[in-house]
């Protein structure tokens, strides 16, 4: 059995979720002193002050609801899932993302490919008695490299050893994404597993300058894509193997 792990935002979908939901405000912007409050590495804090700015300003779970579940699906996407249906028993699925439960479920279960997952790790949100979307942290942790809500080195890690303890072991594990935070985690994975960065994201970027620096630092086989039909194919040819 293979695990395939996913990002959401930019992987899954083809924007980040966090700025899609700014359509729902009045006018479709945030005002300059919410967006001047943003800093590197808090980017969960910055979130929550824009939902309660949000909230203020009269935007509904529906609201949001219906953001999410027109956001684009990265191109090929479909295709990956389709595959990955026809294929399920092979794989187990995991979705690791720096979003939010909510928006996450909203889209997968709009698209039709909530069932193919097995977990999902994001950040906690709810509608708290005022309506107002929250957010807060997914746990702590002691990465220097991630945002402080959330590594996903750390998630991936325990993950495996959980199933290692419930006797799943895995013959190879691959992992689909774009950004830094999903570098982090693929810097763990081994000769026999597969990285598979969106071209020209910071990941790809980052797999490529650590080639550079450290050749054969990076055990993982890099596998660059621009349309997830890429990926498709890649795990249909390791299939036949």
């Amino acid at each position: 059995k293979y695990l395939l792990v996913f990002d959401f935002d930019e992987t899954i979908i083809n924007e980040n979720s966090d700025d899609s939901i700014v359509r729902a405000a009045p006018g479709q912007v945030l005002p300059e002193h919410i967006r001047q409050t943003f800093r590197e590495g808090s980017y969960n804090e910055y979130m929550q002050r824009v939902l309660a700015y949000m909230g203020d300003q009269g935007v509904k779970m529906g609201d949001f609801k219906t953001v999410y579940e027109n956001i684009p699906l990265s191109p090929g996407m479909p295709d990956l899932f389709q595959f990955l249906s026809k294929n399920h028993e092979l794989f187990e699925i995991i979705l690791i993302s720096d979003a939010n439960m909510f928006g996450i479920e909203c889209k997968l279960r709009a698209a039709g490919f909530y069932s193919l997952f097995r977990k999902i790790f994001s950040n906690p949100s709810s509608f708290d008695k005022r309506g107002y979307f929250t957010l807060g942290p997914y746990h702590s942790h002691k990465c220097l490299d991630c945002p402080g809500n959330m590594c996903k080195r750390k998630i991936l890690t325990e993950y495996l050893a959980e199933r290692a303890q419930e006797e799943v072991e895995f013959e190879r594990v691959f992992y689909v994404g774009d950004g830094a935070n999903d570098f982090c985690p693929s810097v763990t994975l081994t000769s026999a597993d597969v990285a598979f960065p969106r071209k020209g994201y910071p990941m790809h970027r980052m797999t490529q300058e650590m080639e550079k620096q450290q050749p054969g630092a990076f055990q993982a086989t890099v596998v660059p894509w621009e349309s997830a039909a890429e990926v498709a194919r890649y795990l249909q040819e390791h299939l036949k193997k």
